[in-house]
């Protein structure tokens, strides 16, 4: 059993992207497919797939890699974790390596970018950072 969905998802796209995978295999939730759906529309990773595999549901994601086999994602890192959590006001959501990485809310809204929140005004849970 994982307690932290997101950090297993965030250790999984690591571990894929520095192994030169292809693509990964991640345990299907409903959060789990809103954060690479941003992941996706920004940039960071090819495609999000949904497949079940021995029964269960599971979320195949085809990883992005730019020049010679460089990984898209540099960077990550979990923010708000189950021991702490972290929320953010609209007008406190701070940007990430001054722009060029996107940051993942949780809002009243829904799952959205740092840009999207502050577009929108909303704040709310900081999930992780992406770079």
């Amino acid at each position: 059993m994982v307690t932290d969905p997101i950090s297993d998802l965030l250790t999984r796209l690591k571990n894929g992207s520095q192994r030169r995978h292809d693509t990964i295999s991640v345990p299907a939730s409903k959060l789990k497919r809103a954060v690479l759906d941003i992941l996706k529309k920004e940039g960071y990773v090819d495609g999000v797939e949904s497949t079940t595999e021995d029964g269960h549901p599971v979320l195949t994601v085809q990883l992005r890699y730019v020049g010679e086999g460089q990984p898209m994602i540099t960077g990550m890192q979990r923010i708000s974790k189950p021991g702490r959590r972290v929320y953010v006001g609209s007008k406190e959501i701070a940007k990430v390596r001054n722009g060029i990485g996107v940051s993942i809310l949780s809002t009243s809204k829904g799952i959205m970018t740092d840009a999207d929140s502050r577009k929108n005004g909303l704040g709310g849970e900081v999930l992780c950072s992406v770079w």
